[in-house]
């Protein structure tokens, strides 16, 4: 079948009524998750793994897995569009992606155009969401063709290259960041050995012998983690308010708006598909090149709504650029496409070159989605946004419960034991304490999903070349994995030896 008939085909799972309903769903709580400081998209996805396996118990396992990564992959560029508002209203980014947002976000609400500010970033997202769709279309399916052709070596230094990219601009340390990375490889490593059945790191708890669940880890990490630093550091929203008045933008607002955001869409979605680089790379580029073609750079920072449209564009545009090498490839670009990767995992789905091959409804039915949750996210966004606005004053008294309530529920629902509800606690004290150190916990997360496929592929290699590592050397492919992993971490190191500011990816 021919690419159209594919994408037709996923248009026609992603119409079935019960996944519209995950599509809208997914789409609205990732807008409020966006609007929410200090949640973020990776803290919203972790959320609602163990939700959507409750929800999607009735269908089959095929349908859940399709309906459950529908919503999932809703929240994660529904949060993109989300976390404009409060950086345009607030002075204060909803998520990292953000931040560039508030620049000149701000500024024009102070001006009493926040409305307009407000529905450019919605038109742009939009854009953006439809651009990163059609490069999704045209290039997933080749990539994962060529990839089939990759041995285990091969793929050992693929998922290598994968975890020295976000080790590489995750955090304000590359140290640390690459501390993370091992203590998430070594996380991986408890249970009972595949192969050779001997227990690992279990201290002799039956509860161990399976590993560690990567869902408890990172709703621990994430949620219950960002839970115990609200209460431990009170925080709250004391900024105020911008007034919203005129919604829709004017004719010159939409003018000086469009090529900003062609351009922030191309180039984010570009940047969206290197590992590591991720949505607040993409903005931080978008505004700089911005400023630099424009003929008045002057008004940049103090309300110029080119400031605004085109950063919105290229970190939703990222979002979906980073979905291509998720699905095609098998390796998340991002900290939260590591936990969409967790969740095809949990459903029994590998994520990968034979992903189009093995599973074409899900991943067509994913792809066609997206831009079913685009429209609805531009429908819901202009008319909306006072409403949505209204959701950043929710007291945190009742927002805690909620996030704590889910958390344990969810958690409980899908593993049965009361060993993942002390490891969620556990992970949430460990996940604030982390990140309050500025250790990041992206690659931590990733190193924990990738290390038993690291280590199994690495056993197959070996295997074939008599447990000769030169393996991973000799194959022309593999040694060009390693070369740039190797070039993609040596550089921010040598940018920062040089006094240089490296623009540094808390993405989540």
């Amino acid at each position: 079948m021919s690419t159209v008939e594919y994408l037709l085909h996923g248009l026609g799972t992603a119409m079935q009524w019960h996944n519209l309903v995950f599509v809208f769903f997914g789409v609205l709580i990732g807008t409020v998750v966006g609007v929410l400081p200090g949640i973020g998209p990776m803290s919203g996805v972790a959320l609602l793994i163990p939700i959507t396996a409750t929800m999607t118990a009735g269908l089959s396992p095929e349908q859940a897995a399709t309906s459950s990564i529908i919503l999932l992959a809703g929240v994660y560029y529904g949060a993109m569009y989300g976390g404009s508002t409060t950086s345009i209203l607030l002075n204060t980014p909803g998520e990292s992606s953000s931040v560039v947002t508030t620049l000149d976000g701000y500024q024009m609400a102070k001006q009493g155009r926040a409305g307009a500010a407000l529905a450019i970033s919605a038109i742009g997202s939009f854009v953006a969401g439809i651009v990163s769709l059609i490069g999704l279309i045209f290039l997933a399916r080749p990539l994962s063709e060529i990839a089939i052709k990759f041995g285990p070596a091969e793929y050992f230094s693929l998922m290598v290259l994968g975890l020295l990219a976000i080790s590489g601009l995750a955090g304000k340390s590359m140290v640390k960041a690459l501390m993370m990375t091992a203590f998430g490889l070594l996380l991986a490593t408890i249970g009972i050995d595949n192969v050779s059945g001997v227990e690992r790191f279990t201290f002799g708890i039956p509860e161990l012998y399976q590993g560690l669940e990567f869902l408890t880890v990172a709703v621990g990490t994430f949620a219950v983690g960002e839970v115990f630093k609200t209460i431990l550091e009170r925080e709250g929203n004391d900024g105020k308010l911008a007034k919203i008045n005129r919604i829709m933008p004017t004719k010159q607002d939409l003018k000086d708006s469009a090529a900003p955001i062609a351009r922030g869409s191309i180039l984010g979605f570009l940047i969206g598909l290197l590992p590591g680089a991720g949505a607040i790379l993409a903005s931080f580029f978008a505004y700089i090149v911005e400023k630099k073609i424009s003929k008045n750079p002057e008004k940049f920072g103090k309300g110029a709504i080119e400031g605004v449209a085109s950063p919105e564009s290229a970190n939703n545009a990222a979002s979906g650029g980073a979905m291509i090498p998720l699905l095609s490839l098998g390796i998340p670009s991002s900290g939260t496409t590591a936990i969409l990767m967790g969740a095809f995992i949990m459903y029994n789905v590998q994520p990968g070159p034979l992903l189009f091959q093995d599973h074409p409804q899900l991943a067509w039915g994913v792809i066609a989605s997206m831009f079913v949750g685009n429209l609805m996210l531009l429908i819901l966004n202009m008319p909306l946004v006072k409403v949505f606005a209204k959701v950043i004053d929710t007291p945190t008294k009742y927002l805690i419960p909620l996030i704590i309530v889910f958390s344990v529920f969810g958690v409980y629902a899908v593993q049965y034991s009361t060993f993942d509800l002390l490891l969620i606690m556990g992970c949430g004290l460990v996940g604030y304490f982390l990140s309050k150190n500025d250790y990041p916990l992206a690659p931590m997360v990733l190193g924990l999903i990738l290390g038993p496929m690291m280590e199994n592929n690495m056993r197959r290699a070996l295997t074939i070349s008599n447990g000769d590592f030169m393996i991973f050397l000799q194959k022309p492919v593999s040694l060009i994995f390693l070369i740039i992993g190797l070039i993609w971490i040596t550089v921010p190191l040598i940018l920062k030896l040089r006094g240089k500011n490296v623009i540094i990816n808390e993405e989540g």
